[in-house]
C-alpha cells in the first residue's frame, strides 16, 4: 500500500518521478538510464523499487476518482509480458499468450478493467501470476473481483474470454446479479432442443443471437463473430429473462466493444509505458514497476479524456520532434558535399 509520511521525505526517486521517467524514456526503462537522466544515484532508483509495497487498492484508488463506479462493465483478461532472456527473475515462466500462439518465457499479468456508463475505462485491479502461491487465474479472478465490488464497484456487466468462462466463475457472476459476456470455445456444448447436445460451432447462430442451455449451468444467448475468417463465440447472460430475450446484436456489439478496451490497454501498456522494460529481479521490485507502469497508463487516459493529448501514442511520437530536427538541422552543413552537383544537359 502507498506509504504515509510522517516526516517530509528524503527520497531522490519517486512514484511521480518514476511514472514519468517511463512514459518519457523510448528504450531503456532501466534504473541507470533514469538516473543518469535525472542526475540521481542508482541506488535511490533502486531503493524506490524495493522500498514500496503497491497493490491493487493502490490502482484502484487512483483509476476510480476518474470513474463513474455505478453501471459500467468490468472485463478480465490477463497477458504475457515477454521476457525471453531473463535468469533468476521473479514471477517468470512458460505461458500461452494469444500473440506467439505458442508457449514463451515471461511475467504473466491479470487485470481487471473497468468502462463506465460515460465511456471512460480504465485498470482497476491488478495481480502478477505467482506459481509459489498456488493459485490459478480464474483464482485471482474471483479474488479480484471480490476486491473491487468490497472497494465500493457496481459494475452492471462482468466480461471475459473463454479461460474465465469455466461453469464456477459463472454461477459466480450469476450468483452476484450481474448480467455476463464471455468468449467460449468452439467445441462448448449446448442444448437447443432438450436432451440433445451440440458443439456451438456446429450451429446455425443468427446474427441477433440464439437462445440455448448451456451445459450446466441455464438459459444463455449465443452470438458468433469473425476474425480473419476465424469464427469466435460468445455466451451472454442477463438476470432478468426478458432483457435476455430482447438482446440483440445491437447490444452484444456494445457489449464486446467495451471488453475489447482491455485489450487496446493490453497493447498500450507494452508499446508506450515501458512495462516490460526493467533490469530488476525481486518480487517486490518487479510488482513496484509494474504499478507503476499501470499507473502511467491512467495518466495518459486522464490527459485524452480532459483532451490534452489526443491519444497515448502521441506523447512519445512528439515528444523528440525539436531534438531530431535540431540534430538534422546541426548535421546536414558537414555533409553538403554530398549533394548533386548542376551538370549541363547533354542530348537532351
Amino acid at each position: 500500500m502507498i506509504r504515509k509520511i510522517t516526516r517530509p521525505t528524503t527520497a531522490r526517486c519517486t512514484l511521480p518521478m518514476y511514472i514519468s521517467f517511463l512514459l518519457g524514456e523510448p528504450k531503456y526503462g532501466s534504473c541507470c538510464r533514469l538516473a543518469e537522466v535525472m542526475d540521481i544515484s542508482h541506488d535511490s532508483a533502486n531503493r524506490f523499487l524495493q522500498r514500496e509495497c503497491y497493490e491493487g487498492k493502490d490502482l484502484y484508488n487512483e483509476s476510480a476518482r476518474l470513474l463513474n463506479l455505478k453501471g459500467g462493465t468490468l472485463s478480465v483478461d490477463d497477458s504475457v509480458l515477454d521476457k525471453p532472456y531473463s535468469q533468476y527473475l521473479a514471477f517468470v515462466g512458460y505461458f500461452w499468450p494469444g500473440k506467439h500462439h505458442r508457449s514463451v518465457k515471461g511475467i504473466n499479468l491479470i487485470t481487471l478493467y473497468y468502462t463506465d456508463t460515460e465511456g471512460q475505462h480504465l485498470p482497476i485491479n491488478f495481480r502478477v501470476y505467482d506459481k509459489s502461491e498456488g493459485n490459478t487465474k480464474n483464482d485471482y479472478f474471483r479474488e479480484m473481483q471480490e476486491e473491487v465490488l468490497a472497494w465500493g464497484l457496481e459494475p452492471a456487466y462482468q466480461t471475459g474470454d473463454s479461460w474465465y468462462s469455466g461453469v464456477d466463475n459463472l454461477k459466480r457472476v450469476k450468483n452476484l446479479r450481474l448480467g455476463w459476456l464471455f468468449a467460449v470455445e468452439s467445441n462448448r456444448t449446448v442444448s437447443v432442443d432438450k436432451g440433445h447436445w451440440v458443439q456451438v460451432q456446429k450451429l446455425d447462430i443468427p446474427d441477433d443471437g440464439l437462445a440455448v442451455w448451456l451445459k450446466d449451468f441455464g438459459n444463455v444467448k449465443l452470438f458468433r463473430t469473425w476474425l480473419k475468417d476465424q469464427p469466435r463465440h460468445y455466451a451472454v447472460f442477463l438476470p432478468d429473462d426478458g432483457q435476455l430475450a430482447s438482446f440483440d446484436r445491437k447490444a452484444f456489439l456494445e457489449q464486446h466493444d467495451k471488453h475489447w478496451h482491455i485489450e487496446q490497454y493490453h497493447r498500450a501498456i507494452k508499446q508506450v509505458c515501458n512495462i516490460e522494460n526493467f533490469q530488476v529481479r525481486s518480487k517486490t521490485a518487479i510488482r513496484n514497476h509494474l504499478f507503476a507502469a499501470l499507473c502511467g497508463y491512467v495518466q495518459f487516459q486522464k490527459l485524452s479524456a480532459m483532451s490534452l493529448i489526443d491519444n497515448c501514442y502521441s506523447v512519445q511520437r512528439n515528444l523528440f520532434n525539436e531534438v531530431i530536427a535540431g540534430f538534422i538541422g546541426t548535421l546536414m552543413p558537414t555533409m553538403a558535399h554530398l549533394n548533386p552537383e548542376f551538370l549541363a544537359v547533354v542530348n537532351a
